[in-house]
């Protein structure tokens, strides 16, 4: 499976490490952006919280992982309006199936840092349940 989102710096490694988490190596887990952005360092502080390390993710375009691996997926969720347009694009020529799991950007969350950390937490803690419902963990 494929977690999109707009930059793959937030939503999207997110996803992709709590499924490699929850699923080890009996699924095929990626992540991917419509454009590449720059890491985020809350991301990383609201996953290292849960004993998870994404220390060596790098963001990457949906180009730049077709290059790299190939699209070997044959479900991409979607998390962001961009990325489904982008994934749906997928399907013309992809036997793919794609899933819309309309996702809050917590990046754009105010506040002091306790305040945007919680975003963070909320985003990660719906993100795990929703992999756990739809994938039965």
């Amino acid at each position: 499976m494929l977690f999109m989102c707009g930059q793959n710096v937030v939503r999207s490694p997110m996803a992709a490490i709590l499924a490699r988490h929850l699923f080890g190596r009996s699924l095929y887990v990626g992540s991917a952006g419509v454009i590449k952005g720059e890491n985020d360092p809350f991301v990383r502080a609201a996953i290292d919280e849960i004993g998870l390390d994404l220390s060596r993710h790098r963001p990457q375009t949906l180009e730049e992982l077709e290059e790299n691996e190939g699209l070997a997926f044959d479900l991409v969720i979607t998390l962001s309006p961009d990325a489904h347009h982008r994934a749906l694009e997928l399907t013309r020529t992809n036997a793919i199936d794609v899933e819309y799991w309309p996702t809050p950007d917590p990046s754009l969350a105010s506040g002091n840092r306790e305040q945007r950390m919680d975003a963070y937490r909320t985003v990660r803690d719906e993100l795990e349940m929703r992999i756990k419902r739809r994938f039965r963990a």
